[in-house]
């Protein structure tokens, strides 16, 4: 597999030289400053790819991650049309520009969802987590949605209760700060008021209905995107399972197999993240891979540990060592190898997928930096390490 790594451009505190003596092949990055629905000009995007091989590093911009989807578009509300034309412009920019890549999301609302972003683990680094328990407390009694109450059972909501009446006002600012951090970049001036307007906006709006609203936008971008070769690819929710009131439709097995069936093209396909997937316990990821491994375009290989069962139909878990968590990641990448040689023996000009490690824990000199969560130069370079020697080990 390619490995890559995350850059999320000059403010990043991982720097492109550090990628050098990682070891990494190319990157993974996104233009985060450029507003939602508007269009990535060619400038910004030639502005990237200079920043990327700047000094002569060789690396090159392969994986855009993410070309985010409108709420509008995710609605079909407001101005969904011109946010559907900006974006098709923006998959025109990125072709001219060599990118053939293009990951992107459909979770309402926010990405990524955690309450601690730093959590002490024993060995003495740190790592991100979603408690059930505090989140349960933020939703009943910092957020007061009343729909909450529904979405627990009495236990949970008792437990939230007394953990919300052991709170601080600095630890219910933080936790609020926390779930906020989902999308790098895009949440910090929001408040409590502007998550419940985003929340209103979505009343009415169940997991067939988001399901329908993704496939109308796919059947106007995917034979563009296919024209252009471009391969799309739609990172998991994360994590696989409602949160908020909001629905969920891309969480598992299932989920994907019906998108890529439903609309059957090169161009629609698969951000293969393990660790968004694997907080299940059903999660096999080497059915995942026999059986849709012909339509991943994009893999994250991380690793998550549930912390206890299921509770209301949800979990608890940390980012875990790369090798350590509730996922096979030794029978993940034997899979994965296993699909590229069948690429390359069907003559596919994409054999080769692209890969990076994901979520990494903060360890040794990590702990001094204020970098983005989950994304620490060390945490990140072990995890790279561990996944080389496993991709060596099933070279054949």
């Amino acid at each position: 597999m390619r490995q890559t790594w995350r850059w999320f451009g000059p403010n990043d505190t991982v720097s492109i030289s550090d990628l050098l003596q990682v070891g990494v092949e190319d990157v993974v990055s996104a233009l985060h400053h450029v507003p939602t629905g508007d269009v990535w000009t060619a400038v910004e995007i030639a502005k990237r790819q200079a920043a990327i091989g700047a000094e002569g590093s060789g690396l090159s911009w392969l994986v855009v991650e993410s070309l985010p989807v409108s709420e509008n578009i995710k609605r079909r509300t407001g101005n969904f049309q011109q946010d559907i034309h900006n974006y098709k412009a923006s998959l025109t920019n990125l072709a001219t520009a060599g990118i053939e890549v293009v990951c992107y999301n459909f979770m309402p609302v926010l990405d990524w969802t955690r309450t601690e972003l730093r959590r002490r683990m024993v060995h003495g680094g740190t790592a991100m987590a979603f408690d059930l328990v505090d989140f349960a407390a933020f939703d009943l009694f910092i957020l007061e949605r009343e729909a909450a109450y529904s979405d627990f059972d009495l236990a949970l909501i008792d437990d939230a209760k007394e953990r919300f009446a052991q709170m601080d006002a600095y630890r219910k600012a933080s936790l609020l700060d926390n779930l906020l951090k989902g999308l790098p970049g895009a949440t910090e001036s929001w408040t409590l008021a502007d998550l419940r307007k985003q929340l209103a906006a979505y009343h009415g709006i169940d997991a067939s209905r988001l399901y329908q609203n993704m496939l109308a936008f796919l059947d106007e971008v995917v034979p563009h995107a296919e024209a252009l070769g471009i391969r799309l690819c739609c990172h998991p929710d994360d994590p696989p399972f409602p949160l908020l009131g909001l629905p969920r439709v891309m969480s598992t097995f299932e989920d994907y197999a019906r998108l890529v069936a439903d609309i059957d093209s090169p161009a629609n396909g698969i951000t293969f993240c393990t660790g968004s997937l694997g907080v299940l316990p059903e999660f096999d990821p080497a059915r995942f891979v026999e059986e849709l491994g012909s339509r991943i375009h994009f893999v994250h290989l991380r690793n998550t540990a549930r912390d206890g069962g299921e509770r209301s139909g949800k979990f608890s878990f940390h980012e875990a060592a790369h090798l350590e968590g509730d996922t096979n990641m030794a029978a993940t990448v034997r899979a994965l190898m296993m699909e590229q040689e069948r690429r390359r023996e069907m003559g596919r000009a994409d054999w080769q997928i692209p890969m990076r490690p994901d979520h990494g824990q903060d360890l040794l000199s990590d702990l001094d930096v204020d970098g983005m969560p989950g994304y620490p130069l060390i945490g990140r370079m072990r995890g790279l390490a561990e996944l080389r020697g496993l991709m060596e080990a099933f070279v054949s």
